[in-house]
């Protein structure tokens, strides 16, 4: 046979299947390119080849990590939603009951509000964690301030978004706001109408962002004592306004043995309980009032902090209500007490 002849086109045909054979075995695409001029002839790898190999490892590798973060994100969206589904028909078969009596539907427009509201919520707070897992990793990899300031803008906004829900909600149904029914049972326990309590969160800010300076902690104390008075101020309203309802609810039930009778009695019951209505309608100013003080709040703290310690007072405030939440997730699955 001839093994050399310069003019046998079928040697140099095996002699490059032979080749295409070897690589693709070993799994390496990459050698296939004929204008690697950095391949050498013994079958070996060129420098340009290795970096190309590598970087395509590394690409896959990437690749692969984030098909996972989305299947795993797919799995969490999912089980929040399956969640909200359980809480929407709880909230139905609680929202939506009809009277034996003939009556109109219970709370049936009004529900509606608050159930949006509910679920309104829910989708802030998986996006507005998003921005917060943003900010904490440009903060980790000492990100330069105009591009924190980007990201704590984008935050406060979505703060003016949640506080402009809620005024809608309210007007729905403002019973709804004022007990953070779309909250858990442990952020409740600490709810100030129908949010937090401004000056709680000034305390935490000052003991969490050490070092301040002398001037910087001053203006966080005045802060907090206005807020502290604004708080009591609006809580002493609130509190007048309950009384008020309270005693016109009573006064109607004094105006006769009882408000089903009929005659000029049930009339007056029934402008009694119509002005009692109408006094309780001005909850729903209060806790418009009580959401534009913590923006107002979080506003003048973004003036007295520098940009980085903004963006640090944001990270710990978004980790003190994780840990609510975290809290209250343990409470609800903590063993039954007092039982054999």
């Amino acid at each position: 046979m001839d093994y050399a002849s310069p003019g046998g086109t079928d040697t140099s045909t095996d002699l490059d299947v032979d080749k295409m054979n070897q690589v693709f075995e070993q799994g390496h695409a990459g050698a296939l390119t004929p204008s690697d001029s950095s391949a050498k002839p013994n079958g070996k790898e060129g420098p340009k080849t290795l970096r190309r190999l590598a970087q395509n490892r590394e690409a896959a590798r990437r690749s692969r990590l984030r098909k996972k973060a989305y299947v795993q994100q797919l799995e969490s969206s999912n089980q929040k939603l399956a969640q909200l589904e359980q809480e929407l028909q709880r909230a139905r078969q609680q929202g939506f009951l009809i009277s034996t009596s003939g009556d109109q539907p219970f709370n049936s427009a009004n529900g509606n509000g608050a159930l949006a509201f509910g679920v309104e919520y829910a989708r802030w707070l998986e996006e507005h964690n998003q921005k917060v897992d943003e900010l904490g990793a440009a903060v980790s990899a000492h990100a330069g301030d105009s591009d924190l300031q980007a990201i704590i803008d984008a935050i406060m906004a979505r703060c003016h978004e949640i506080s402009r829900l809620k005024d809608a909600a309210a007007k729905a149904d403002a019973f709804q706001v004022l007990s953070g029914t779309w909250t858990t049972p442990v952020e409740r326990c600490f709810l100030w109408l129908g949010g937090f309590r401004p000056s709680e969160l000034l305390k935490l800010l000052a003991s969490r962002l050490e070092p301040l300076t002398e001037k910087q902690l001053g203006s966080i104390c005045v802060l907090q004592r206005s807020s502290q008075q604004a708080e009591d101020a609006l809580s002493l309203e609130t509190e007048m306004l309950r009384q008020s309802a309270a005693e016109t609810v009573a006064g109607a039930s004094g105006s006769s043995s009882s408000c089903r009778a009929a005659g000029s009695s049930a009339g007056d019951c029934t402008g009694h309980m119509a002005a009692a209505v109408a006094k309780l309608g001005a909850l729903e100013t209060l806790l418009r009032q009580a959401d534009d003080l913590r923006l107002r709040v979080l506003l003048e703290v973004q003036q007295i902090l520098t940009t980085r310690q903004c963006a640090r007072a944001l990270l710990a405030v978004s980790d003190y209500f994780s840990r609510l939440r975290a809290l209250s997730s343990l409470w609800i699955s903590r063993p039954p007490t007092g039982m054999n």
